[in-house]
């Protein structure tokens, strides 16, 4: 019984359990991410930018160019 003692407490002071819980939860809310950008966000913006050229689009604000075209890209 030492070697499952040991192994429990191993667990309780680096707070392993926690660490693989929060891993679990981020790789669900990258999923959910992603699936708001190619089911919601794209299918709206795919019709105002002709050609697939959405994915090269960019917003210029004065000296600041936003390359929100390569953003949302990047999930595919």
């Amino acid at each position: 019984m030492g070697l499952i003692s040991e192994f429990k407490d191993f667990l309780k002071e680096y707070k392993v359990i926690g660490l693989a819980i929060a891993f679990i939860i981020g790789i669900a809310a990258t999923t959910l991410v992603k699936s708001i950008v190619d089911n919601i966000i794209m299918p709206l913006i795919t019709p105002f930018v002709p050609g697939g050229g959405w994915q090269t689009a960019t917003l210029t604000l004065g000296p600041f160019v936003i390359g929100w075209g390569c953003f949302f890209g990047s999930t595919n």
